[in-house]
């Protein structure tokens, strides 16, 4: 174990800011993993030391705030968006965010303190550190980004292997599995050397896994993703938008066009979230005229839809004679973007959305079963398929564009590859401005088209998987793993429990 830290005052406080936003360096797309433990152990000993519950927690908060402010920069670049109207807003996007999760990290800071030191403080805190995490999905429409676990998901194989495990634990076991290493490489060398031991079998596991999977006998369409790169100023002021519409055409023609010339499984064209800029289920002319394009193909289709006063944000099925085959509605709204949390006394982005009703699956002529998605609803681990209503792949359609050319799309993309994982489904990702891709079910990326190109990729969508352990039994085992780690560290000794004896008889 590392040495009570010699820093106090502001000192410890930029020691805690600083580790806090080293160790979001471990997270996508840079992946520093040795700065994650670092950064943990620093909170761990200074949680350790603290005066009190209340110097604890306020460490947490420091941590917290270094962290996410890091990890989640790139939400400034949706305010210069529209920075003549929200110029002042821009120094505090991602630290007014940071804010509000921050204070998830002070429980781990103050439960750890509650037990004996040594081992149980490191399963008290690994237990609760992921409790909490998880527990953002009920922080206003849910905010689970970035947990620890998407740090495994390394570019290519070593990510492929590394990320298997989720089939069982999910992302949430992963992060429990993370912060618990982490901690123990500060243990000792027995401790370590137990370390590199179980990360040899997490190893094996996962290549054993990918190397055993075998596919259901199940064969998914082709898909034609659409990536027409408009920038955000042009979405939201539709400033060209018969342009861009005509645009979206063109590359959907040369899709189809290349799709049926190979030959093989039907294609189905997919644009993204805002690729339509209209009403599309309003406007039968231009549904047509997609069809058209699509040269007999289906068609997913992102747009927007009004209901009376209700605004949605859609993904809509159009089928080869322009028709309207399927409707979803998105149902999991950004906070802050699409509605206006009570936190918040005004809303930075144009609109205010109706929440849809929940996911579906469709069972339609030309794509089979599939689950249909928009944007954010995909980064919600265990909530993106219908219960006892499996789909054969999952399409979740976005448009990044308001972040830029950041992290933030590929932290986003990461949470598509995850869910794959977790499933045993198949993930397709249509962008506006990129990244647009297709995971397998094992995670493993079979197709990219890369940010800000205007393009189409056309790929066969793979098989998916049967049933994984998570896909069954969801969230809960991540959440029994970690509160089991917290209860084995309140259990007392049997050493304590005759310290207590002694200290009753002599009393």
């Amino acid at each position: 174990m590392i040495s009570t830290l010699p820093v106090r005052g502001w000192r410890l406080a930029g020691l805690l800011l600083l580790a806090g936003g080293l160790a979001a360096l471990s997270l996508p797309p840079v992946h520093v993993l040795f700065l994650l433990p670092v950064g943990l152990m620093i909170l761990y000993r200074v949680s350790e030391d603290a005066r009190s519950w209340k110097q604890a927690a306020w460490c947490g908060l420091l941590f917290g705030m270094g962290f996410h402010t890091v990890g989640l920069y790139w939400l400034t670049n949706a305010i210069l968006t529209r920075v003549h109207e929200f110029w002042w807003v821009v120094p505090f996007a991602s630290p007014g965010v940071a804010l509000l999760i921050a204070p998830f990290i002070c429980v781990p800071a103050i439960l750890c303190r509650v037990v004996r030191p040594g081992w149980r403080r490191v399963l008290m805190f690994a237990g609760s550190w992921t409790v909490m995490d998880m527990g953002r999905v009920f922080m206003f429409s849910g905010f689970p980004w970035n947990p620890l676990g998407s740090d495994l998901e390394l570019p290519g194989f070593a990510g492929d292997v590394m990320i298997q495990p989720a089939s069982v634990l999910g992302v949430d076991g992963l992060s429990l599995a993370l912060v618990l290493g982490s901690l123990a490489l500060f243990r000792g060398r027995r401790a370590a050397v137990a370390v590199l031991a179980v990360s040899a079998v997490w190893i094996a596991a996962g290549a054993w896994r990918l190397s055993s999977a075998t596919p259901l006998n199940i064969t998914n369409p082709r898909a034609v993703l659409v990536q027409g790169n408009v920038p955000e100023a042009e979405v939201i002021s539709h400033a060209d938008a018969v342009g861009n519409f005509r645009r979206y055409l063109r590359l959907t023609a040369q899709g189809a066009q290349k799709a049926f010339a190979e030959g093989g499984r039907p294609p189905v064209v997919i644009w993204p979230e805002s690729g339509f800029p209209g009403l599309l289920d309003e406007d039968t002319l231009a549904r047509q005229m997609i069809a058209r394009a699509a040269d007999g193909a289906p068609a997913l289709v992102g747009s927007d839809r009004e209901s009376g006063k209700d605004w949605f944000n859609s993904l809509i099925a159009v089928a080869p004679d322009g028709s309207i085959a399927a409707i979803y509605d998105k149902s999991r709204l950004v906070p802050f973007g699409e509605y206006q949390p009570w936190i918040l006394p005004f809303n930075v982005l144009p609109g205010v959305l109706t929440p849809g009703p929940g996911l579906k699956t469709w069972d339609l002529p030309g794509m089979g079963r599939v689950g249909p998605m928009v944007c954010y609803e995909i980064i919600f681990s265990g909530s993106v398929t219908v219960r006892n209503d499996r789909p054969n792949w999952l399409v979740t359609i976005s448009n990044d564009a308001w972040y830029g050319n950041s992290a933030g799309p590929r932290q986003h993309l990461a949470t598509g590859r995850m869910r794959a994982v977790e499933e045993g489904l198949p993930v397709v990702f249509a962008n506006n401005t990129g990244i647009s891709a297709i995971y397998d079910a094992t995670g493993h990326e079979t197709a990219r088209l890369g940010w800000g190109r205007a393009d189409v990729l056309v790929s066969d969508i793979p098989s998916p998987l049967p049933p994984t352990f998570f896909s069954r039994f969801g969230r809960a085992t991540p959440l029994a793993l970690s509160i089991l780690c917290m209860v084995l560290a309140l259990v007392p000794t049997e050493r304590k429990k005759r310290d207590w004896d002694l200290q009753v008889h002599k009393g």
